[in-house]
């Protein structure tokens, strides 16, 4: 019972440090992202894998409600993204919709990983494919990930790091805070026009 409990301490002792070490000033740049897309009538295209895909449905709710951004995700739709599987295969999951959306300059991709895909390893080559089309399309390219030189941080161009304080709890903690930072997101002042419920 001790061991768990030490466990556990441990686990949210590191989530306070991670806290404390976020990137703000990265942030602000995203926040004002965000602004200067919502003036020109942008949208906001959320991809994730796995558990980020979670967060991405979530994204969209919020962004949506309470920011009112147009924002799509194309991992809501269970029977495109299924249909887009069985014909294009895994790779091209994503890209479909995005091609058919008309993704353009006007908009912004938000790529929500752990990883953020490694092309070498066959990793998130959906993410990737997204991103190298946002990047020919002219859009901008924004991100949260929970490692650094993935293919997400190196042709984004604005990804926050996770800080990574340990490796066996990567995931978890970048799952987590990306759902703690689209929430700091969502509430700032700037960007929220409707209050929550509660």
């Amino acid at each position: 019972m001790r061991k768990n409990k030490k466990n556990l301490n441990l686990f949210f002792d590191q989530i306070s440090l991670i806290s404390q070490k976020i990137d703000l000033p990265k942030l602000e740049k995203i926040v004002k992202l965000i602004l200067n897309l919502r003036k020109r009538s942008g949208r906001l295209f959320f991809v994730g894998v796995g558990g980020s895909a979670a967060n991405c449905s979530h994204a969209v709710n919020d962004f949506r409600k309470l920011c009112g951004i147009d924002t799509l995700t194309p991992l809501d739709n269970v029977a495109e993204l299924t249909a887009n599987i069985n014909d294009e295969g895994w790779e091209n999951s994503i890209l479909n919709y995005l091609k058919i959306s008309k993704m353009n300059k006007n908009d912004i991709l938000f790529v929500l990983s752990v990883g953020g895909g490694n092309l070498k390893k066959n990793v998130s080559v959906n993410l990737i494919k997204s991103i190298k089309f946002a990047n020919k399309n002219k859009t901008k390219v924004v991100g949260i990930c929970g490692k650094e030189n993935g293919y997400l941080q190196k042709k984004g161009d604005v990804v926050l790091i996770v800080p990574n304080i340990n490796n066996s709890l990567v995931t978890p903690y970048s799952e987590s805070f990306q759902s703690i930072i689209l929430h700091s997101l969502v509430s700032d002042p700037r960007l929220q026009i409707k209050n929550t419920k509660w």
